[in-house]
């Protein structure tokens, strides 16, 4: 069985902006391979909060090759087994969409994300981001480079299976109830699925997600239905006075970093009913 980790940069908001991404494969007990590339995304646009993250200037990918033929050689892994990556939906957001925006055929696809791993396995009061867990830990990597973070994501999952004893990810899996989830693909050409048949909009199926703030308190961000669409409201303070804060933002992109609440997988629900609103 393949396992691997996946971790991509974005250019700018969209997910389809990739412009870098790493991989590490995990086989015995051991991280055996390791890649990372550039990637030209489809539009120059960076936007400056990304260049602060992770560095990556237009000038660096405009000659290198766009997101199919990248990730073109490793669709194969991806689709066969396991995915591994740090707010998973997140990066299977971008590997999706980047195929979609390729014109490639999308795989099915199954992964598991060490930020719910690391909660179980390895909590602590101050989170459970990438550099966090892996400084517990003892991992030595540079943060939002896309080939050593997806290094420090295989490193965790690998201590986890050394804490919890477990031989594979799919053992891992069943000792900390935290299941390997399975994603449909479908034809770049045509809508998935899931998004055809998405659940319609009424309140009684409204969602409902606890995340921590900056400072250890829980606030709740919950999907409003109002005439002019879908509203993501949260009980923070800056939440109360209807602004967008840090907390609505994370979710829309699908950062579950501060996601309290055991319910991560509802977060594809949430993009598809944010886009049918928009």
């Amino acid at each position: 069985m393949i396992t691997l980790a996946l971790d991509f940069e974005t250019a700018n908001e969209r997910r389809d902006s990739a412009c870098a991404v790493g991989l590490a494969w995990i086989e015995g007990g051991h991280v055996v391979r390791r890649v990372s590339h550039l990637i030209r995304p489809p539009e120059m646009r960076f936007s400056p909060g990304n260049i602060r993250v992770h560095g990556i200037l237009p000038a660096d990918v405009a000659n290198e090759p766009g997101f199919g033929e990248v990730m073109a050689p490793y669709l194969s892994d991806l689709s066969s087994g396991v995915i591994l990556a740090h707010n998973a939906t997140f990066d299977i957001g971008v590997l999706r969409s980047g195929l979609r925006r390729a014109g490639l055929a999308i795989p099915n696809l199954s992964y598991l994300c060490t930020v719910q791993i690391a909660r179980r396995v390895f909590p602590a009061p101050e989170g459970c981001g990438l550099g966090k867990v892996a400084r517990r830990l003892g991992i030595a990597f540079e943060h939002h480079d896309a080939g050593e973070d997806a290094y420090a994501c295989a490193r965790i999952a690998l201590a986890a299976m050394a804490e919890t004893g477990t031989g594979d990810i799919h053992d891992l899996a069943d000792a900390i109830g935290v299941p390997v989830t399975p994603v449909p693909g479908w034809l770049a050409d045509r809508a998935p699925v899931i998004e055809r048949t998405a659940s319609p909009k009424p309140s009684s199926a409204a969602l409902s997600f606890l995340m921590r703030g900056s400072t250890g308190n829980r606030y709740t961000v919950t999907l409003e239905e109002r005439t002019s669409g879908a509203v993501l409201r949260c009980t923070c303070m800056a939440g109360r006075f209807g602004q967008r804060c840090r907390h609505v933002k994370a979710l829309e992109i699908g950062d579950i970093t501060d996601l309290l609440s055991d319910n991560h997988t509802d977060l594809a629900v949430l993009a598809t009913r944010i886009a049918g609103a928009a």
